[in-house]
């Protein structure tokens, strides 16, 4: 197990930075994480990871324990979307194990976005809306019916999350910088993100770490540039170093 350290201790940069544990076993994704965190100097360890839908699936609520006993914050990424009562429900089971965020995807619609919000209202737990997946481009889109821009689309999307109460959302780096423009105070999470170099995998709307905190995010999600590189720690202090110098968002 790492030893854990007061989050005043770790560098800034660290809360910026989720790792996304794309992996299909708890085993597996403690292995890489004991083994990262013990190559890197304690003030810059690791402290925020995504648990996205095939490992909360294989593992369930124990393995956000077992994170959290660790010290790390968590983002479950469930992209939540059905109709309002069943998503309020599985916000509510979900709770009790403590994730910093959770995901909804706003195309849920406002009164699924309500009764999620409610759901989450009075816990520590700040929903994330989901607007348009980094996956997507516009032709995509146009193939299910929607005849808007990747960023229009974004825009309404976080627009009518917003006015269910929700404050943070899952946009592309190419649409952080219209969402902090048009919802200042906004958590904008920002997927998609490719330092220079590497390879762009499935994504289409994609973008550099410092770029994207230019452009208004306030915090990325990296997974494989760090998880497949021959030497994750040397790729995850080097996706630090260009994210230094940036300035936080809200």
């Amino acid at each position: 197990m790492i030893l854990q350290q007061p989050p005043n201790q770790f560098h800034p940069e660290r809360e910026r930075l989720i790792l996304a544990l794309d992996f299909p076993s708890a085993t597996a994704c403690f292995g890489f994480l004991d083994h990262l965190q013990q190559d890197l100097p304690v003030d810059v360890r690791l402290r925020w990871v995504k648990v996205g839908l095939e490992l909360f699936l294989a593992e369930g609520a124990p393995l956000l324990s077992r994170l959290r006993a660790q010290g790390y914050q968590v983002f479950l990424d469930l992209k939540l979307h059905d109709i309002p009562n069943t998503v309020a429900g599985a916000i509510r089971s979900v709770l009790p194990s403590g994730p910093a965020l959770l995901t909804v995807h706003a195309c849920g619609g406002p009164a699924m976005l309500a009764a999620a919000a409610r759901a989450a209202a009075g816990s520590a737990t700040r929903l994330l809306a989901v607007t348009v997946l980094t996956s997507m481009d516009a032709a995509q889109l146009a193939a299910t019916g929607v005849a808007a821009s990747p960023s229009d689309q974004v825009s309404l999307l976080a627009g009518m999350a917003a006015a269910q109460g929700i404050s943070g959302f899952v946009c592309s780096p190419r649409e952080s910088e219209q969402l902090r423009q048009l919802l200042p105070t906004a958590h904008l999470v920002t997927p998609g993100i490719r330092p220079t170099g590497a390879a762009l995998d499935d994504q289409q709307r994609h973008s550099t770490p410092a770029q994207a905190l230019r452009s208004g995010a306030t915090q990325l999600v990296i997974g494989r540039p760090i998880t497949e590189a021959a030497n994750p720690a040397a790729a995850y202090l080097a996706i630090l170093d260009e994210m230094a110098g940036t300035q936080p968002a809200p």
